[in-house]
């Protein structure tokens, strides 16, 4: 069987980098477009431009005029004008365009077991500068559309995201704190229920999506409760070897202390919230019925871990994405009330 050839945007960082993994593991023949600040994987070609500068597509625009690709993968978050030019100029050049968007594409709050017909943001462009994150992500979406049209076009509307190369921190956060030992502030409960996705089973669904010619909007992350706040944390326990003593609190404990859900205390938002509805609610089952296959937490942080270790133990930090984690003078005040 001929390798089918894929163009990824980006490549070299979290998502796109797992894409990139997973279709070179494929057999796959791989083209990654970038800006050049980290090398893609070995085995890749690789293509300089930068999306946001004039004529900054014209390496892309020449490699395209020597052939075609089977499918484009797009992880881009900033003015969705970028996605539009990308997406125009590789309509007649590539099968399908595969857009990974996020859901925050739905309008505020998205109530529990919201599916892909939920309404959307409004005010979103393809044609926008960058503006808000919401209604870029859609933007983009828009754009790749108009671009490919609605049947070849797959969008990819992930939640939270976790797994080695990980460039927001949330996990590297909790892994890096409980290593560090002692009594740890776990928010509770224990059982509260989480929606994420390891990064490799987001990657590997989207090639078997292209395998299989799928199209439209997809909700990307595991069953709802895949996992637990307890689960989580306990993995990070057992991965790291620590002596750590994970102290539960009661929400209404870690909220009147003046801790932000989320931002200070990673992928934790507390239940019967509107952030827990959108982050931790959603109905995947079409995804699921279309091929979403989801590796156990356990495996995931152990491999986040063993990755982390890996490059001395700093996870890289996206400059567009503020800092996570909880000051540890805040936390030990609220262990020691």
């Amino acid at each position: 069987m001929t390798p089918k050839k894929l163009l990824m945007l980006g490549g070299t960082d979290f998502a796109g980098r797992a894409v990139v993994e997973a279709a070179l593991g494929r057999g796959w023949e791989v083209t990654v477009f970038h800006r050049g600040r980290r090398e893609p994987p070995a085995g890749a070609r690789s293509l300089l431009g930068d999306r946001t500068a004039p004529d900054g597509l014209a390496a892309l625009a020449e490699a395209s005029a020597d052939g075609e690709w089977d499918a484009v993968v797009d992880t881009w978050s900033a003015a969705p004008r970028a996605v539009r030019d990308t997406a125009r100029l590789l309509a007649d050049r590539a099968g399908r365009y595969v857009y990974v968007s996020t859901c925050s594409v739905y309008a505020w709050a998205p109530p529990a077991d919201y599916a892909e017909d939920a309404p959307l943001v409004k005010g979103a462009s393809e044609d926008a500068e960058e503006t808000d994150y919401a209604q870029d992500k859609l933007g983009g979406e828009l754009a790749a559309v108009s671009a490919f049209g609605a049947e070849r076009s797959l969008l990819v509307r992930s939640g939270l995201i976790l797994g080695p190369y990980e460039n927001i921190g949330r996990l590297p956060w909790w892994l890096t704190r409980i290593a560090q030992g002692g009594p740890v502030l776990a928010p509770g409960p224990r059982s509260l229920p989480l929606q994420y996705v390891d990064v490799r089973d987001l990657a590997e669904w989207i090639l078997r999506a292209v395998d299989a010619g799928v199209s439209g909007a997809y909700n990307l992350m595991s069953p709802q409760g895949h996992t637990t706040m307890g689960e989580l944390l306990d993995a990070c326990v057992r991965v790291t070897g620590a002596r750590a003593e994970l102290r539960w609190t009661e929400p209404s404990v870690v909220l009147d202390a003046g801790i932000q859900p989320w931002t200070q205390l990673p992928v934790w938002v507390p239940v019967g919230s509107d952030m827990h509805d959108a982050l931790h609610r959603a109905d995947v089952s079409r995804a699921v019925g279309a091929g979403l296959r989801c590796r156990p937490v356990s495996e995931t942080v152990a491999d986040t871990w063993t990755w982390l270790q890996g490059i001395g133990g700093v996870a890289p930090q996206r400059p567009d994405r503020p800092p996570v984690g909880l000051p540890s003078d805040l936390e030990t005040k609220v262990l020691t009330q």
